[in-house]
């Protein structure tokens, strides 16, 4: 007769008070960003209440994950990617435009955005896929499976006009990265950034004669040091090319095309190419925020900026300026450390794995928390553009945090198996 074990014993529970302790942050948070005097509490209709059942609805949804056998979820990860897929494609279709992006599903009540869910699909198929047999990131064609698998979601993303989510599926680069991808691949990554930012700042005609001054002298070189050097002429033409393509035209559709008016607007403004005030109204009124709280903040539902509602999307892409308001440097850099702490948690999870598959899975966890992390923060205090992304178990929403809490749930899942097997 099989033994029954107690899993609740093999689970990480590190990990679960940082989230749940997180989730209590969030509920706090929304709540704080929404006051008024006079307010009910208890008000089914305000925010920190519908966000509160989005809670329960994930902590459920947890707990069922539990309940699935650890095999569950490498079977499932190619039939989940290829549904995930076809359901990008008919939310592409029929989704209504919300705030310019065709990213939402709506039932009722209720609206649902399937690339946060995605992100899941795409960590289980990598996963799947770089334990496979045939899957080898030395060779060249395991590296372009291994691309395609993130491009193709992320691609379907952007043609939805939701580039803040199609940039979180850059980040599961890094988990390539930790399995042996090339180093050449970062690399070029920040050589088109470079290319994209200095076109928008100098344009493609200056742009395009620096590259073809560096083209001269890099020939001039190889030419005199031939013997020595093993780069043949048709990869240096080659990247020109590409470039100067690039350059020219693939940047101008990129920017005039995939980005919506008031990202390219954003943009513009972080780059110094407009000074219009209502561009970055957003991120000033925020690093306002930040700034009044001072060392230790001014109290819990004692801001006055978030009281007077002068911070747009308060509660979503800004909610890190309702926590550096009222409760200063102090509580902000407390809350950094206390995420940077699940991070690097998830990471010392993923590291102990004798499971080659839990831990390119648990990297591609960490990755999406870490991008979502940085761009959220990053954009509250001005170091990076507008583009729309939550901050994990904080923001309002519940597609976001439902997607996080089932990924979390999935790791800690995995991660209790290893530790049955060691006993």
């Amino acid at each position: 007769m099989k033994r029954r074990v107690n899993l609740l014993a093999y689970l990480d529970w590190l990990s679960i008070w940082f989230y749940l302790l997180l989730l209590v942050i969030g509920l706090a948070t929304i709540y704080a960003v929404n006051f008024e005097d006079g307010q009910y509490f208890f008000d089914g209709r305000l925010p920190h209440m519908r966000q509160l059942v989005w809670v329960g609805v994930s902590l459920l949804a947890a707990a069922l994950v539990m309940i699935l056998d650890y095999q569950f979820f490498s079977a499932i990860a190619w039939p989940f990617y290829g549904f995930m897929i076809i359901l990008l494609l008919v939310t592409f279709a029929i989704a209504p435009s919300i705030n310019g992006a065709r990213s939402w599903l709506v039932f009722g009540p209720v609206s649902l955005q399937p690339a946060e869910f995605a992100k899941i699909a795409t960590s289980l198929a990598l996963a799947r896929y770089l334990t496979s047999v045939d899957a080898n990131l030395s060779r060249l064609k395991s590296q372009w499976i291994a691309v395609a698998l993130i491009a193709l979601p992320m691609a379907l993303v952007i043609m939805q006009r939701d580039i803040g989510t199609a940039l979180v599926f850059t980040g599961f680069f890094l988990v390539l990265y930790r399995e042996g991808f090339p180093a050449t691949i970062p690399i070029i990554a920040l050589y088109i950034g470079l290319l994209f930012i200095s076109t928008l700042l100098f344009g493609p005609l200056m742009v395009s004669l620096a590259i073809t001054a560096v083209l001269a002298f890099f020939m001039v070189f190889i030419i005199r040091n031939w013997k020595r050097l093993k780069i043949r002429f048709l990869e240096i033409i080659l990247i020109y090319l590409l470039s100067f393509t690039f350059v020219n035209f693939g940047v101008n559709m990129l920017f005039y095309k995939a980005l919506q008016p008031h990202q390219q607007s954003r943009i513009n403004v972080l780059l110094g190419r407009e000074v219009e005030r209502g561009a970055n109204y957003n991120v000033e009124q925020a690093k306002i925020a930040i700034g009044s709280g001072g060392v230790f903040g001014k109290g819990y539902l004692k801001g006055t900026l978030t009281k007077g509602d002068f911070v747009p999307e308060q509660g979503t892409d800004f909610i890190f300026s309702g926590i550096g308001e009222e409760f200063g440097f102090v509580g902000s850099s407390l809350f950094i450390l206390l995420f940077m702490g699940l991070l690097l948690r998830i990471l010392w999870l993923a590291e102990r794995q004798r499971s080659k598959f839990t831990r390119i899975y648990a990297y591609g966890v960490a990755s999406v928390l870490f991008i979502h992390f940085l761009v959220n923060v990053g954009m509250a205090i001005g170091l990076l553009p507008v583009i729309g992304i939550p901050l994990p178990f904080i923001s309002y929403g519940g597609s976001s945090l439902l997607s996080f809490s089932i990924s979390l749930a999935i790791l800690l899942k995995l991660d209790a198996y290893r530790k049955l097997v060691l006993r």
